[in-house]
């Protein structure tokens, strides 16, 4: 069972919780999920530089929180706390896209109603966050380091900082070659059927010269 289901939502309640925290009618529902698909990705693309490891979203009646977990905060802090301020103007401007391009109704963003919060959470140790790892490893790609080299690293690295096990997938033309192929690299133990090991599960796009070539990385943190 825990090789074909995802990791989190396998572990989803006993171990883990939901990252987007709020409650809506059948009306609304749909349109305040977009909004935080959209909102992640731009999020995403716009903190890629200081590690972003995960983005909550916790919605009240008039109060929007989001908080980033980030390996480097200073980047996004900034001086004075001037970063965070341009990050809750980023978030203010991409909702109200949001809702302009998809003319989203009762869901739409009323930047006079609804007062935004941005929360900056430090990652501890990056080289246990799945996340971080595996966009690593896929800008790792893209600069056509060589893969066996960068895979090996890895997992040195991530098993150095504590872990119980690590497992590395990638998919499509490696190293360019004409046919496409998937190659594993694994160390320790994976054990993802059992429900109480804490196993984190990313996977990242690498877009390189021949074509994408997917990145999965599972990582098991000791207890």
């Amino acid at each position: 069972m825990g090789q074909k289901i995802h990791p989190y939502g396998f572990r989803l309640g006993p171990l883990y919780t939901w990252t987007s925290r709020w409650f809506a009618n059948d009306a609304r529902y749909a349109d305040l999920l977009l909004q935080d698909v959209l909102l992640r990705e731009a999020l995403t693309k716009r903190l890629k530089p200081s590690g972003l490891a995960l983005v909550e979203i916790e919605r009240s009646i008039n109060k929007l929180r989001v908080i980033l977990h980030v390996s480097r905060p200073g980047l996004v802090i900034g001086r004075g706390g001037t970063g965070l301020e341009e990050i809750k103007k980023f978030v203010e401007m991409t909702l109200r896209s949001i809702a302009h391009k998809r003319k989203l109704g009762k869901a739409a963003f009323d930047q006079t109603k609804t007062k935004v919060e941005v929360v900056v959470e430090p990652v501890k140790e990056p080289n246990l966050s799945a996340q971080i790892v595996a966009t690593n490893i896929g800008d790792q790609l893209v600069k056509r380091m060589p893969h066996k080299r960068v895979c090996m690293q890895t997992l040195d690295r991530v098993m150095t900082s504590g872990a119980k096990g690590v497992k590395i997938k990638l998919a499509g033309r490696i190293a360019g070659a004409e046919i496409s192929r998937r190659e594993t690299y694994k160390t320790g133990s994976i054990p993802l059927s059992t429900l109480r090991e804490d196993v984190e599960y990313a996977e990242v796009p690498a877009l390189t010269k021949s074509g994408y070539i997917g990145v999965k990385v599972w990582i098991c943190k000791k207890k």
